[in-house]
């Protein structure tokens, strides 16, 4: 009978490449324990990022790997998900159950940023994350409408302190529209509107969070620089559309976001293809590969690039996003693939102990 050496078995586990961390399972650091008795082999996997929809398909693939070495008998591959918290500038004993921050952000307005930063929060969730979203935009608070909550939704109070934030399609869910009428508009100079926001984020009993999505407002204003000083933000995701004029301001936010250090997680591009609905034909109205650039430029990771599609419009405004309304749709898995890459980015951090590696910023 041949003698299965651990380091057989090793070499076998480090065939898979998860697509994600972008190395092997072994040397992400993932392996919890690996027992080999006789001819049967038990291994357990720890991976730091939210990954169920396809944690099966690893299981199998890390199985038949090992099944392939010579000796081998019974094998037992089990893989589990678990979400430690990245280092993050500073601390705030209110956020202390959340684990993760994450700045969704762009430098202008009308580039989908909120549609970007509720299909993100619904996918984590749909991988097996608690997920929070904040709508961080005072002026045009849009997460209640966009996540389906009825008009004049109001969170109940603890202690006559905290709000209890409520959830819609599995996640939290506050907003400055939760505590104003929908007609009345929000006539505050920035001072008022930092404190605000500090009020939402601190004041809400989030109810413990592997990730709490913030949707920011456009610019790189009194909003962004309070979070960003304030807040220990993860990291941020930046949005962008491929026309000059877009990756012009989302490059300013990245800007802003490294001048702070905090780490860019990577870049969302949208409205990259348009495809016509009755002839099939298809254009870049807004330019072509300009994200990619963009990402390029920053050495970060272009995490997805989406199509200018009428449905994500239709189902956003519906109260139910296309992760959602249609789970198993092409556009659902470029939003769960983008979510397992945002998570990956996140686990690497909270792996390394240490910040991402620095962006290279002008000196304009």
């Amino acid at each position: 009978m041949t003698e299965i050496s651990r380091s057989s078995i090793e070499q076998a586990l480090a065939q898979y490449q998860d697509p994600y961390l972008k190395t092997d399972l072994i040397t992400a650091g993932c392996l919890r324990q690996l027992d080999i008795t006789g001819a049967d082999v038990q291994a357990e996997f720890v991976l730091g990022y939210a990954a169920g929809g396809i944690r099966s398909g690893i299981e199998q693939m890390l199985q038949v790997a090992v099944q392939n070495v010579e000796g081998v008998g019974s094998v037992r591959v089990s893989v589990r998900c678990e979400v430690q918290a990245a280092p993050a500038q500073g601390t705030i004993e209110a956020l202390s159950n959340v684990r993760n921050i994450i700045a969704v952000a762009s430098g202008k307005g009308g580039v989908g940023k909120s549609t970007t930063a509720v299909n993100l929060a619904l996918a984590l969730s749909r991988e097996g994350a608690r997920v929070g979203v904040l709508d961080a935009d005072i002026y045009g608070p849009s997460m209640g409408l966009m996540l389906g909550l009825p008009e004049g939704t109001r969170p109940q109070v603890k202690d006559q302190k905290f709000f209890i934030p409520p959830r819609a399609h599995g996640v939290q869910v506050m907003s400055m529209a939760f505590l104003v009428d929908d007609n009345t508009p929000v006539v505050w100079r920035g001072p008022m509107v930092s404190g605000a926001l500090m009020q939402l984020l601190t004041q809400t009993a989030w109810d413990d969070l592997d990730y709490l999505v913030v949707d920011m407002p456009p610019g790189t204003g009194d909003i962004q620089l309070t979070l960003a000083q304030k807040v220990p933000v993860t990291g941020a995701v930046i949005v962008t559309t491929p026309q000059d004029l877009a990756l012009l301001d989302a490059k300013k936010g990245i800007e802003m976001f490294a001048k702070v250090n905090i780490p860019v997680l990577g870049v969302v591009e949208n409205m990259a293809i348009h495809i016509c609905s009755n002839c099939g034909h298809s254009e870049h109205l807004f330019g072509e590969g300009g994200g990619e650039r963009l990402a390029t430029e920053y050495a970060v990771d272009l995490l997805a690039s989406m199509p200018l599609s009428m449905m994500i419009r239709e189902q956003t405004d519906a109260g139910t996003p296309t992760v959602v309304a249609e789970p198993e749709c092409q556009i659902s898995m470029i939003y769960q693939d983008m979510a397992r890459h945002v998570g990956a980015r996140i686990a690497e951090r909270a792996r390394l102990g240490s910040a991402m590696p620095e962006i290279s910023i002008s000196d304009d």
